[in-house]
């Protein structure tokens, strides 16, 4: 990356016991995501989290980015929560 980049979270709690299918939902649908971001990272916490981040170089804050979307609702227990980020270094 050669300029400053945008960083979008995207995170979300799987219904109980789901947290793996959750992962793999969110992988498949970040593979799919139109554009390329320069880096891509998908994590998993306790409590079935998954937390998805993609950097996009030389992008300004307010660009429209591509995010994930929002699971079908019996794969959360909750409305995805999303941050958008500006890297500084």
């Amino acid at each position: 990356m050669s300029g400053p980049a945008i960083v979008l979270m995207w995170e979300a709690r799987a219904t109980e016991g789901r947290g793996g299918e959750l992962l793999e939902w969110a992988r498949a649908r970040s593979a799919e995501l139109p554009g390329e971001p320069a880096r891509r990272e998908l994590l998993r916490a306790p409590q079935d989290r998954v937390l998805v981040m993609t950097w996009w170089p030389d992008a300004s804050y307010g660009d429209d980015l591509p995010e994930l979307p929002e699971p079908d609702a019996g794969l959360i227990t909750r409305a995805v929560h999303r941050w958008r980020f500006e890297a500084v270094e």
